[in-house]
């Protein structure tokens, strides 16, 4: 449906004090988006003829997230209710291009939109089909004012939408204003409203701050546009959790919870098994294959593009990855930013991130990490491994323990393995660095250098066994530890005769030591050194 003749206007310039947040409200995250990002999503389909974004509280870093999605920033630099918001929209909305064709259906005076969708920037849940259904409804009754709203089956806090005996709305009575009379009723105000331009602005223009806050509300301008006999009408939300706004932490997490809910009985009306639904999280852009099954604890978040008869196990966190067809992703790994060809396998416990590129039927095992890597087609890397900037060709097997040492502690350095290449456990591979095809590198190497195609790599010291050493080393160990009372106590007759003996081939050494210094002293002519 194409509103060429309306104008949408998005209110974001709260902060939202009962958040207790340092950050705007809008900005606040649920279902995989901020709030005012799935408003605006869920007008964009409308093709209104501009849509317009009163920013206040944290005015630039709103604007950052509106403007690229076709949105027009218009600051209101105090907060004053959502009637001066309006206000504030107004100048921006009379400075639009203007149709050429004039007024028409279509156009209001001098060629301006007719007919104004006002939508508060935190009402995430709204639906495009009810928007445009409200739309349509003001447009064909000719009225001053539409208003969504929805039946709540605990209404509390909410204003009242009071009826006249036609339908229309009488009123709308907050519910602290509430009669006796009145707090029966359930039809509550979603503060979405349709509003006809060259009706608004007057009374909107008598708008007065009668109220403890000093405010300016659109609830006001409708009660003067009753007031004057103008039509109001009021059209019932579908579904009640639409019109949810997000004014509390407790708020955030039922929206949030709605909008996984939803997204997960999408997909599991396209084809995909989700075990334990309720422990998986999916974000609202990821789109998953006929067939593909999603075990407990799983999450895919951000652009993740999964194909058919693919495998996501238990506790895996896939974020802006590309899965083909046939893919098993094992227990506990996480994948970010990468691409997975048909066939290939990933983890338990593997780290894929960074652009990296698994090619097809290529797999990594537990505790591997693969970064900014192409690894090739029938690859094997199983066990402890870091592959870091790295390509690594067809069918080549990387040992267990293997490290591409990619970065020299300023710059990162590529590692290029050829095909059919075999990596031994425990190497290293200092880049930059090639192997050749059909290589093979040694268990425990630390490669530095080229190694040509099918040649052997060895790169680490010489083994030396010395038969004996260790039981000898444990007799003196014994013998260091046993007590010198206990050795006396042991000693044969003719021991201490022994032991001055040892005493005397001491000090004899220790006399020839000393004589030997002397000569050199003598012969380099130096001094001895005062002690």
């Amino acid at each position: 449906m194409a509103l060429s003749d309306f104008v949408i206007v998005i209110l974001a310039a709260g902060k939202g004090t009962r958040l207790k947040s340092q950050f705007a409200k809008v900005l606040h995250r649920a279902g995989g988006r901020s709030l005012v990002e799935h408003v605006v999503l869920a007008c964009k389909p409308l093709k209104a003829r501009a849509t317009i974004g009163v920013v206040g509280y944290q005015a630039s870093e709103v604007s950052a997230v509106i403007e690229p999605l076709g949105v027009q920033p218009v600051m209101q630099k105090e907060q004053r209710g959502t009637g001066h918001a309006m206000l504030i929209a107004r100048s921006a909305i009379e400075h639009l291009p203007r149709n050429t064709a004039g007024r028409s259906k279509t156009n209001g005076p001098q060629g301006l939109p007719k007919f104004a969708i006002v939508m508060p920037g935190d009402a995430p849940l709204i639906r495009t089909e009810t928007v445009a259904a409200l739309a349509r409804m003001h447009r064909e009754t000719e009225a001053a004012a539409t208003i969504l709203s929805a039946e709540q089956a605990n209404p509390a806090g909410y204003g009242r939408i009071v009826r006249a005996p036609d339908g229309s709305v009488d009123a709308i009575v907050e519910d602290s204003a509430l009669a006796e009379g009145q707090r029966g009723i359930t039809e509550i105000n979603s503060s979405i409203y349709a509003f006809t331009l060259e009706k608004l602005w007057p009374v909107l223009d008598r708008v007065q701050p009668a109220n403890v806050h000093q405010e300016l509300y659109l609830t006001d301008a409708i009660a003067l546009l009753r007031g004057q006999g103008e039509k109001v009408l009021a059209r019932v939300a579908a579904d009640a959790d639409e019109v949810l706004g997000c004014n509390t932490r407790a708020d955030l997490a039922r929206v949030d919870l709605i909008f996984r809910g939803r997204k997960r009985a999408a997909l599991m009306a396209s084809g995909v098994t989700i075990r334990m639904p309720d422990t998986v999280l999916v974000d609202p852009d990821v789109v998953a294959g006929m067939d593909t099954e999603l075990e407990p604890g799983v999450q895919l978040l951000g652009r993740t593009r999964i194909g058919a008869g693919c495998t996501i196990r238990t506790g895996s966190i896939l974020t802006d990855a590309t899965l083909e067809d046939g893919v098993l992703v094992k227990p506990y790994t996480v994948i970010s930013g990468s691409h997975l060809a048909s066939g290939t396998q990933a983890g338990p416990f593997a780290h894929v991130r960074d652009a990296a590129r698994m090619m097809k039927n290529s797999r990594v095992g537990n505790f591997v990490e693969v970064k900014k890597s192409v690894i090739g087609e029938r690859v094997k890397a199983m066990h402890l491994t870091y592959l870091g900037d790295a390509r690594v060709g067809s069918e080549t097997n990387i040992g267990a323990g293997t490290v591409t040492c990619n970065y020299d502690g300023v710059n990162k350095h590529p590692t290029t393995i050829g095909r059919q290449v075999f990596i031994g456990s425990d190497s290293a591979l200092v880049a930059p660095v090639r192997v050749g095809d059909g290589a093979y590198v040694g268990a425990g190497s630390i490669i530095t250098e080229n190694v040509p195609a099918d040649a052997l790599a060895l790169a680490r010291g010489r083994q030396v066994n010395k038969p004996g050493w260790a039981a000898a080393r444990r007799r003196a160990m014994a013998k260091e530890a046993t007590p010198p009372s206990k050795i006396s106590a042991r000693a044969p007759s003719g021991s201490k005769r022994s032991a001055g003996a040892a005493a005397a081939r001491v000090q004899s050494s220790k006399g020839m030591a000393t004589a030997k210094r002397r000569t050199a002293r003598k012969r380099t002519g130096k001094k001895r050194r005062p002690q």
